[in-house]
């Protein structure tokens, strides 16, 4: 007798700031297969591209500087995204850069996994992990840290 898996279907928000939506675009067509398994969000003007290029269904929110970044924040903070693959441009000064780090920073708070650039996004897009049965571990924000937790009594 088989044994018949239903596949993980990921939610991957994907944003790219103006200087790196065209290596995005070209990142997200070499794995246009892959990521027609998933579900796809993205800001304004990425999503929209993605959406024409890849032909593919894309959950779109504003233009990250109009709001968009901070959309996908709360998607995640809301346990709604399990991947960010955000192409940020290190050499040009944004003008919504506090939204940028406020993104980041939910990111990394809530366990996402995030790729900045496509060496990043192909290990990311290639894990084993993707397709599997792995979910992060969140943090229980709701229970104040105390010093008698497992975690921080394996600190000492």
């Amino acid at each position: 007798m088989s044994v018949i898996t239903t596949p993980i279907v990921r939610r991957i928000a994907m944003v790219a700031h103006d200087n790196k939506k065209v290596d995005l675009l070209r990142w997200a067509e070499f794995n246009r297969l892959t990521l027609a398994r998933h579900e796809l969000f993205a800001t304004g003007t990425t999503g929209t591209l993605l959406e024409y290029e890849l032909g593919l269904r894309v959950h779109r929110y504003l233009s990250g500087p109009l709001g968009g970044d901070q959309q996908i924040g709360a998607k995640i903070a809301e346990g709604q995204i399990d991947m960010l693959i955000f192409f940020w441009d290190p050499l040009e000064p944004q003008p919504h850069d506090p939204d940028v780090k406020a993104l980041l920073r939910l990111a990394a708070l809530w366990n996402i996994p995030v790729a900045t650039n496509t060496a990043t996004a192909d290990m990311l897009i290639s894990s084993p992990l993707l397709g599997g049965d792995y979910r992060p571990v969140r943090p229980d924000l709701d229970r104040p840290a105390t010093g008698d937790s497992p975690l921080v009594a394996a600190l000492h």
